[in-house]
């Protein structure tokens, strides 16, 4: 298994319990969303925030970050 990489280690901080029970109140909260305060955007954040412990998903957001500075870097497409 490969080591995390340095963005990924310098990024994030908190104890990965915490991380983990912090999505999961987040879904739960947005399982709630027909309340006040609580929404149904608390769902994909709290999977967001759990799937970053998932090695695949790290892997994906790292290439997708390398694929957006590539494409902002060619001038973002668009005709001038």
């Amino acid at each position: 298994m490969k080591k995390p990489s340095h963005y990924y280690r310098s990024t994030v901080t908190a104890p990965r319990i915490f991380r983990i029970v912090l999505g999961l109140a987040l879904v739960a909260g947005g399982v709630l969303g027909f309340l006040p305060i609580l929404g149904f955007w608390m769902i994909p954040l709290g999977l967001l925030v759990m799937f970053f412990d998932v090695p695949w998903v790290r892997e994906r957001w790292r290439r997708a970050r390398a694929w957006w500075k590539g494409w902002r870097g060619r001038g973002g497409g668009g005709s001038s």
